[in-house]
């Protein structure tokens, strides 16, 4: 029931977060708009009443769990690709090594952005001063290990998320049959390859206006 339930935090509602986010995050991507439309749908996030009761219940609880278990799934497992090198048990390994990334990457990233406790870095939080928002992610992106950090960041989470959803699918007998589970994988990695085309186009937006994509997408 432990392993259901880490799976079941992994798509609802850390997975539903991550949508969230992004579609947020997107606002920065409008080639002309994109600095006031970021600091209003900021805005607008920290106004909700009760936020960090809702934070703290629906993501940061979830979150932990999540991390904490699959810690422990990580530290359970015993690597065996060299003797059976098949796709998804490099998969599985993937997963594993991702979610160690993501520890680190998710703890950097609220420590960062979500309250300025990072040394050395701007300490002004986003949350504490949507005004400045834009500004405040575009000045840590134009240093180039803080881009790299959320380059790399950033492909683990688009893939612990889509692997997550299809091991979900398949654990919870959703999706039965090798047929429906090969199909299903590989719609699983488009959706992947989606989220991840648009989520660099998003952390380029706090440097170009559009981004990569140069405003393609509005």
């Amino acid at each position: 029931m432990l392993r259901k339930l880490h799976q079941l935090s992994g798509i609802v509602p850390l997975g539903a977060f991550l949508l969230e986010h992004l579609y947020t995050n997107s606002k920065a991507a409008h080639p002309e708009r994109g600095v006031a439309d970021f600091n209003q749908a900021v805005a607008d996030l920290q106004a909700i009443p009760y936020v960090l009761f809702i934070e703290i219940t629906f993501i940061f609880i979830p979150l932990l769990y999540h991390a904490v278990y699959g810690l422990f799934i990580t530290w359970e497992t015993r690597p065996n690709n060299l003797s059976y090198p098949y796709p998804r048990n490099w998969f599985y390994t993937i997963q594993r090594i991702t979610g160690i990334i993501l520890f680190f990457f998710i703890l950097f990233h609220l420590l960062n952005f979500r309250f300025g406790l990072i040394p050395g870095l701007n300490e002004r939080a986003v949350a504490h001063y949507p005004n400045e928002a834009y500004e405040i992610v575009s000045r840590e992106f134009q240093m180039l290990p803080i881009l790299i950090i959320y380059i790399i960041g950033i492909a683990s989470t688009v893939w612990h998320f889509a692997n997550g959803i299809w091991l979900f699918l398949v654990d919870w007998g959703i999706v039965i049959g090798e047929r429906a589970q090969r199909v299903t994988g590989y719609a699983c990695i488009g959706f992947g390859v989606l989220l991840y085309v648009l989520w660099i186009n998003v952390t380029f937006a706090f440097l170009r206006p559009g981004g990569l994509l140069g405003g393609l997408l509005y």
